[in-house]
């Protein structure tokens, strides 16, 4: 067994719900990892595979590619722990995604015959809750974004050169921040549409899962008729955090008693959350792109701060932060957006670092999770467009997600 399987066996510190899935993608042959094969293909039979459209190649020390590739294995609702070795041969940069766009890991960059052994915590869910309910997926949640809903956890490697000699898998009891909301929060399926939820794990140490309960063109009351507060109450134990931000669609509503129907949700939400030992955070929605001279939510935002105050619950102010930033881009505010509304990987990116940032001033105890070297973010001093770069996914959709 070579240096690389010795750390990834011994890397282990989270107890464990099951025993590990091991693969090998080079390197010597072991008799405890399953050798997988560029012509391994996903099945359910097998369990394993690459997924259609594969251009992987069979190095001496990994599995290779010259574009982004997919692999997916067979496992049950939960929250797991994947530990990757990644490099080979050859000089490379691999980024990982995780089901629908989720970023786990970025860039880490190894050199020839170099192996960079990373950790990461990934949430499955089915649309299944206990006592024969189920959530109610919209047509698109089974076609476009199945990945997230179906029974397999599937890695995107993606960037320059992606290598990969080994996975572990393994189901883990770990805390979940669980996130409903809309289009602005969910894991958008294609190119070149992003939201703050898909790229909120890359900024946690992997002791910590995010489970992304959110949707598109949602408000609250729809959340609540699909069961997708259901699902994720089923699922809360004591520890857990519950993420809430609607506002977009829910602003729409022309009711007069709107605005009061939506606080009184709200209130139940942190209530609940409360009862199942878990710990509510409200987020207030950020700006559309015109919000940069002028409100666009309404009184949307205030009532959420209004709630947090009479509740005494946690606030992520990020309607106001991202006014800050969308000043501070200036001429480059188009460069964060990909419409009116939604964001690219940039705007995301960016909106990401405001949510943990809020978890700090908040001084949450997540904040013990939040990875080494983040330090402060100002989005009066957002990091620099031209400086920006990710990995684009295959999937690529001109169709806006739903809700504006």
């Amino acid at each position: 067994m070579n240096v690389a399987f010795v750390l990834l066996a011994t890397s282990a510190t989270l107890v464990c719900a099951q025993p590990s899935l091991k693969f090998q993608f080079g390197g010597q042959p072991d008799p405890e990892w399953t050798e997988v094969f560029p012509t391994n293909l996903y099945s359910a039979s097998a369990g394993y595979g690459f997924e259609p459209g594969a251009m992987v190649q069979a190095g001496k020390a990994s599995a290779v590619s010259d574009r982004p590739f997919y692999f997916s294995v067979k496992l049950p609702e939960g929250n797991y722990k994947v530990t990757a070795i990644l490099g080979g041969e050859d000089a490379a940069t691999t980024t990982v995604k995780a089901e629908l766009r989720r970023l786990m890991l970025e860039k880490i960059h190894t050199a020839p015959r170099e192996f960079a052994t990373e950790t990461f915590i990934v949430n499955l869910r089915q649309p299944e809750i206990p006592g024969g309910d189920h959530v109610h997926l919209k047509p698109r949640e089974r076609t476009t974004e199945m990945w997230d809903w179906d029974n397999k956890l599937t890695l995107e490697f993606n960037g320059d050169h992606p290598s990969v000699q080994a996975l572990e898998i393994e189901k883990v009891e770990v805390p979940t921040v669980f996130l409903l909301g809309d289009s602005t929060v969910c894991d958008q399926p294609a190119e070149p549409w992003n939201s703050w939820g898909q790229m909120l794990p890359r900024f946690f140490k992997p002791e910590i899962a995010v489970a992304n309960h959110a949707e598109s063109g949602e408000t609250v009351a729809d959340s609540l008729r699909a069961r997708r507060f259901a699902k994720v109450f089923s699922l809360m134990k004591p520890g857990d955090y519950l993420f809430v931000q609607f506002g977009h669609n829910d602003m729409k509503d022309k009711h007069p008693h709107a605005l009061a129907t939506y606080k009184a949700n709200l209130k139940k939400f942190v209530e609940q959350t409360r009862e199942l030992g878990g710990t509510p955070v409200l987020v207030t929605s950020m700006e559309r792109k015109a919000g940069v001279k002028h409100d666009t939510l309404m009184g949307y935002p205030q009532a959420v701060r209004d709630v947090a105050k009479e509740e005494q619950c946690a606030l992520i102010d990020l309607n106001a932060m991202s006014k800050v930033f969308y000043k501070a881009l200036g001429g480059n505010l188009g460069k964060a957006f990909q419409d009116g509304t939604h964001h690219n990987n940039y705007g995301s990116y960016e909106l990401a670092k405001c949510i943990v940032e809020g978890i700090k001033q908040d001084k949450l105890p997540l904040a013990k999770f939040i990875v080494n070297g983040f330090g402060n973010f100002d989005p009066a001093h957002p990091d620099p467009v031209a400086d920006f770069s990710m990995p684009v996914s295959p999937l690529h959709s001109d169709v806006k997600p739903l809700g504006n």
